[in-house]
């Protein structure tokens, strides 16, 4: 009996191990079609997240592929990009972006990992100059608290750099009601407005403020999602199955896309958890 039970184990280690190598090697594409009567005529964007110097092929070619296959019109960056890690190489990350954006207009906003980059100069030295220096070089503004007026579309990207404090673990820390509108401005209401917010943990605060689109990243699908039930089991916080794990969520009239994300750092593995690319469509809504 006790050796039926060993062998039964081993079968199941084995099998965990070879899914693990496979999706933490693979990403799927997914999509989510927005129709809204501010938006003044079609376009599509892919959504880019924690892509953590990932790389797809020796030069992300398999997903630069994917990505130009789907014919966007834009990039949606949604952070983490690169991993923030003293003498970590920027490479991988600068070398895709550059070549996303010889072909597409891109929206970048800064997750906790290049946030991070800038708030620790005595740990990282000067990473966060030369990535910013290589991002300028390219063309790419990140909208840090900022955003991209898109009048000929009727639509408004901003980019939210929440503090350091709301990425905490062991814990949520409440945010103000006020804080974004001090942070970002208030939005106007005749655009559809296309937020890029790494944290989804606040969604509930994002959609009060008045985003219509909200796009995250940062949780990894839960790094391992449980079989059948399809919950990710932690999120960066350390907090056991999280709400915002992976997909597309809802506060009334307010969506969020939560990517699963490209990449991992800490805890390299995904688990029944391949990295995700997400396409959006846009279209206009007849009245």
């Amino acid at each position: 009996m006790a050796d039926i039970l060993i062998t039964v184990l081993g079968i199941i280690c084995v099998v965990f191990v070879w899914v693990a190598l496979y999706d933490s090697n693979r990403f799927v594409v997914r999509e989510l079609k927005i129709k809204d009567r501010r938006i003044r005529k079609p376009f599509r964007a892919v959504v880019v997240a924690d892509l953590h110097n990932k790389r797809y092929g020796k030069e992300n070619e398999r997903l630069l592929a994917a990505i130009r296959e789907q014919k966007p019109d834009m990039i949606l960056v949604a952070g983490d990009i690169p991993t923030a890690k003293p003498g970590k190489k920027l490479d991988v990350a600068v070398n895709f972006l550059k070549k996303l954006r010889e072909d597409y207009p891109v929206y970048y906003a800064n997750g906790n990992h290049e946030h991070r980059l800038k708030l620790y100069p005595e740990k990282y030295g000067d990473m966060a100059e030369h990535y910013a220096e290589a991002l300028a070089d390219m063309g790419i503004e990140p909208l840090v608290n900022g955003h991209a007026e898109l009048a000929e579309l009727g639509v408004v990207v901003y980019g939210a750099e929440i503090a350091k404090q709301y990425y905490k673990r062991f814990g949520k820390p409440e945010m103000d009601e006020a804080y974004l509108k001090k942070t970002l401005g208030a939005p106007d209401k005749e655009c559809y407005t296309v937020l890029l917010a790494h944290n989804p943990e606040y969604f509930p605060r994002y959609a009060q403020w008045g985003a219509d689109l909200t796009v995250s990243g940062h949780v990894h699908g839960g790094i391992v999602r449980v079989p059948f039930w399809g919950k990710g089991l932690v999120s960066p916080s350390l907090a056991p199955f999280p709400k915002y794990d992976g997909g597309v969520f809802r506060e009334g009239d307010s969506v969020m896309l939560l990517s699963r994300g490209l990449g991992s750092h800490t805890i390299p593995v995904r688990l029944f958890n391949p990295g995700e690319l997400w396409v959006v469509d846009f279209t206009p809504e007849l009245m």
